[in-house]
């Protein structure tokens, strides 16, 4: 069996950014939706676009005001890899695994990701960020774009998660799912994804493909 592309979502997969995001979103939902206590919370996973028609919708001013907030709250952040990734990768692409970054975030925020991390686009063979997609997640539509840019069938293909829009797109595109921990919790997410764990150490390549081989057999070719 031969798995061919391991795509990977950005914020709570590639990098511990989610507590960051936490922060930032609290406060934004306690100015403008101090009527829906812990908003910040259902609102994780979910693409700016989303937030705004759901919560934004009839306030153009606040849309402004948060874009113009977020897009210098990003630019200061801090950029901290999951424990375990980056061996975990390198890991990947030693055994021949084409590796795809799979991110709702879009150019401007990529370009505050890449000030802070220059090396982050040498880690993957392709990056793709919400420009590229049609549709947002849960659509399945970024992971199967990915894939036919590897030339991979979805059952070649696995998909790292943590949120649950992010779980659901992996798992509607008809991959193998591996979900983090790092946004909600391993019972929240047990029933979305085929493997559970809480950061990339966790993770011993061989057994991870065998784990995940047992649950959702690829193709041979």
């Amino acid at each position: 069996m031969q798995w061919k592309a391991a795509l990977f979502d950005l914020d709570g997969v590639v990098f511990d950014t989610e507590p960051q995001y936490t922060v930032f979103w609290g406060e934004i939902c306690r100015q403008y939706h101090p009527e829906i206590p812990g908003l910040e919370n259902r609102i994780k996973g979910q693409t700016l676009t989303q937030i705004f028609d759901a919560y934004f919708a009839d306030n153009e001013a606040a849309r402004r005001d948060v874009v113009s907030r977020l897009d210098q709250y990003e630019a200061g952040m801090s950029y901290d890899y999951i424990r375990g990734f980056v061996d975990f990768i390198q890991n990947l692409r030693s055994h021949g695994v084409a590796t795809a970054l799979v991110t709702s975030s879009n150019h401007a925020k990529m370009a505050s990701v890449y000030r802070s991390r220059p090396e982050l686009p040498r880690l993957f063979d392709i990056v793709l960020t919400s420009e590229d997609f049609s549709e947002s997640k849960p659509s399945p539509d970024c992971y199967l774009k990915a894939a036919e840019r590897f030339g991979a069938q979805r059952q070649q293909c696995i998909v790292f998660e943590d949120s649950f829009n992010g779980l659901r797109s992996g798992k509607s595109a008809g991959m193998a799912v591996v979900g983090l921990t790092t946004s909600n919790s391993r019972e929240s997410i047990s029933d979305l994804c085929d493997v559970a764990v809480s950061d990339f150490s966790e993770i011993v390549f061989d057994d991870c493909l065998e784990v995940l081989a047992r649950h959702h057999a690829p193709c041979d070719d």
